[in-house]
């Protein structure tokens, strides 16, 4: 039995899990990453997840943070040039939920309702028979992420919670994406009507750092921010007969298989 089947699935490591969880103790560690303290896991972490330093757009890290929030160099990420596709927003791993039985829709054998989800009945009730666009990041993953279309943004809003890993362990067990700490826009597009695009914190990670929190203009592509350290999820909801996806990516959330995308990167085009 690994550490992440202890905490989640026995009664001692349940007990455990609920500090460990919480935000006060992902604050603490948040500190450290960002204290020059943390500078001596920098090569480890970059060895142990096999990365790539020529993409880096500098390698000269100061703390832990600085190299997981890193910026890659300005064509190491190319985002798809054509304006009637959808990209993604992050590098991770996607899979597609069509949004079923009114606002109920199931991820990793959890169920989980669009309302409980954004807190917003209204909004809720647009993505009925839509889709959840579920990008799950890991540890070894770029942890900048890029707003998936342009328009106009709504507010950012923030709900306050716990801190769960996103791992397929802790998923299976816990209501982790209503239960963890998120922050959401709504993005008012020409192509794709109203998308909801939600960054979900985990386990470990500091911060999400949204860079334009306020009402705003945006463009595809553009960085929207980055998450602090632990592997983290981006939830964007897209309205019925808005998007079609691509062929290879449906068929694979259909078996339950999560498809590697990279931020910019086509995931389907305007229906």
């Amino acid at each position: 039995m690994n550490t992440l089947e202890f905490l989640y699935t026995t009664a001692p490591g349940r007990m455990i899990l609920k500090p460990l969880s919480s935000r006060f103790v992902s604050k603490c560690t948040g500190r450290f990453l960002d204290s020059n303290l943390s500078h001596f896991l920098v090569p480890g972490f970059i060895s142990k997840n096999d990365l790539d330093t020529s993409e880096f757009a500098e390698t000269d890290f100061r703390t832990f943070n600085d190299c997981f929030s890193r910026k890659l160099k300005d064509n190491a990420r190319p985002v798809d040039s054509c304006a009637e596709n959808m990209i993604s927003p992050c590098d991770g791993l996607l899979t597609v939920v069509p949004i079923k039985d009114g606002t109920v829709f199931p991820v990793k054998q959890s169920i989980y309702s669009v309302h409980d989800l954004l807190r917003d009945k209204k909004l809720s009730r647009r993505y009925k028979d839509g889709y959840a666009l579920v990008y799950r990041l890991c540890v070894n993953h770029y942890h900048r992420y890029c707003y998936v279309e342009s328009g106009r943004k709504s507010r950012n809003r923030f709900i306050s919670g716990v801190l769960h890993t996103v791992r397929p362990i802790a998923l299976r067990n816990r209501p982790v994406f209503i239960e963890n700490c998120r922050e959401y826009t709504c993005i008012k597009t020409e192509n794709f009507g109203i998308l909801t695009q939600m960054e979900v914190g985990a386990m470990l990670v500091g911060k999400i750092d949204n860079f334009s929190p306020g009402k705003c203009i945006v463009k595809r592509g553009a960085e929207k921010g980055t998450f602090l350290y632990g592997g983290s999820t981006i939830i964007v909801l897209v309205e019925q007969g808005r998007l079609n996806v691509d062929d290879y990516i449906l068929e694979a959330s259909r078996t339950g298989k999560e498809t590697p995308v990279l931020y910019g990167q086509r995931i389907g085009t305007k229906r």
